[in-house]
């Protein structure tokens, strides 16, 4: 096994990158790339910071993230564990890219720049669900923009029904909590309260 471990044994390997992989990427939000933003429920954010890094969902009604101009768009945090390590790494890290995902869409949208948390009322407000406010917004400063070709969710069929995966073959979050305190977290009790609980604590 040869392990790759410069620049020039990548090259040699790949070649150089299709014309259409570099003109693709741009510094700003164009209007085409805004209508991807603008259809997403569903975006992934990866952090990096002292600890590590990090990739985290975030989910929402299509539009959730706000396009404020061509170089800014910002993302409500919504009520989650409190683990908070994606905001953790931003206060010490702003560094941050994001993937824009669409059901039924094989391309994706991604966006590489700079992220700062922001706590303001007002700005809180005009992103409520339900009456429930986020915490806070993050606002990302775009550095580069480009889309990605679908050949990877086609080759993981990843919008095909028919490939969908049953939650029952997998292990359930109780299940996994339990076997990781040898016992002494209540699995079942925990299984069965969760829909409760996601359903008074979704926003």
């Amino acid at each position: 096994m040869t392990t790759v471990t410069t620049i020039e044994q990548l090259d040699a390997l790949y070649g150089a990158p299709v014309e259409a992989a570099i003109v693709k990427e741009i510094d700003y939000i164009s209007d085409h790339y805004r209508v991807f933003i603008d259809k997403a429920p569903f975006v992934v954010i990866a952090t990096v910071g002292p600890e590590g890094l990090d990739c985290s969902p975030r989910g929402d009604p299509a539009g959730f993230v706000r396009v404020v101009d061509q170089k800014t768009v910002m993302i409500p945090d919504r009520r989650g564990n409190n683990r908070i390590d994606c905001l953790r790494n931003i206060v010490r890290d702003p560094r941050c890219s994001l993937l824009f995902m669409i059901p039924g869409v094989g391309n994706t949208l991604r966006i590489n720049g700079t992220a700062e948390i922001v706590n303001d009322a007002s700005l809180n407000e005009s992103f409520a669900i339900n009456g429930k406010l986020p915490r806070t917004v993050l606002k990302v400063t775009a550095e580069r923009v480009y889309f990605q070709c679908p050949k990877a969710l086609v080759r993981s069929r990843l919008w095909s029904p028919d490939a969908h995966v049953a939650r029952s073959e997998l292990p359930s979050s109780g299940e996994i909590l339990e076997a990781l305190t040898e016992g002494k977290f209540d699995g079942k009790s925990y299984d069965a309260g969760y829909p409760q609980r996601q359903a008074e604590t979704i926003y």
